[in-house]
């Protein structure tokens, strides 16, 4: 839409008074939209004539990918037994599907990848089991780009098994972890016993119970920070620097002002 405007010179008093009415109504010639570069692209470009070394802009989710691109989140769960063969060994935890996703995904069936830098909420709660006569202990902790997370772990004790049926326990923990662009973390766990293991229970009756997840886990992006924004401006033309984007139509309508 391009809003009237006056000559160099101005105008009559009629033209004067009409366009500054518009611009009261918010009727201006200094709007635009853009669309982020694909590829997993990290800025793009806005070409415009009407910005200026000073100007500041404004953007604003234009289209639905737009809108939901600035909350990141991701719930996953897995439907199978997770066994140690030995107690010398540590495992990652699996998770075999997604529930709901937008920017954090699975990778190697273990990795929860994310697409844009911040602080993270990691929680889950893993489904342990001891068909041991004897009580068992089994650690979990965080392991972030192949690396143990200093001071992540927790321990908990599996009870055992009683009038042949096996000991059960919840472990459930949420925590915090920083993150940059394309990171990924692990939930690990070691046990004291081989006879624990992760359990996935099917759906039962009696009364009627969907089934219990191995393992269930969501993370969720929370820090304050943008995850696009004007990174420089120069006459004619702004740069854009977000998250490594792969995804189409993520347009933003805006606005120069100065």
């Amino acid at each position: 839409m391009i809003f009237r405007t006056l000559p160099p010179f101005g105008g009559d008093q009629r033209a004067v008074a009409e366009i500054v009415r518009g611009i009261m109504d918010g009727k201006t010639n200094n709007t635009g939209t853009v669309t982020l570069n694909t590829g997993n692209a990290t800025t793009t470009t806005i070409t415009d004539a009407r910005i200026g070394v000073e100007s500041k802009i404004i953007l604003i989710p234009y289209s639905a990918n737009a809108y939901v691109s600035g909350l990141p989140f991701g719930s996953f769960y897995d439907v199978n037994d997770q066994t140690a063969a030995s107690t010398t060994a540590s495992y990652a935890v699996t998770l075999s599907n997604t529930d709901l996703s937008n920017n954090v995904y699975i990778s190697n069936s273990s990795r929860i990848n994310v697409r844009a830098a911040g602080k993270y909420n990691l929680q889950f709660s893993v489904q342990f089991a001891n068909a041991d006569t004897q009580i068992h202990d089994a650690d979990l902790w965080l392991r972030k780009n192949g690396t143990d997370l200093a001071n992540s772990n927790s321990q908990f004790s599996i009870p055992n098994s009683h009038g042949g049926t096996d000991g059960h326990l919840i472990a459930a923990l949420n925590l915090f972890v920083d993150l940059a662009a394309n990171d990924y973390v692990e939930l690990i766990w070691a046990a004291t016993s081989t006879q624990v293991r992760l359990e996935y229970i099917g759906p039962q009756s009696s009364p009627t119970r969907p089934a219990t997840p191995s393992v269930i886990l969501t993370m969720q992006h929370i820090s304050d920070g943008p995850l696009i924004y004007v990174s420089s401006v120069t006459n004619g033309s702004a740069t854009i620097t977000h998250y490594p984007n792969s995804t189409s139509n993520m347009t933003y309508g805006y606005v120069v002002v100065g």
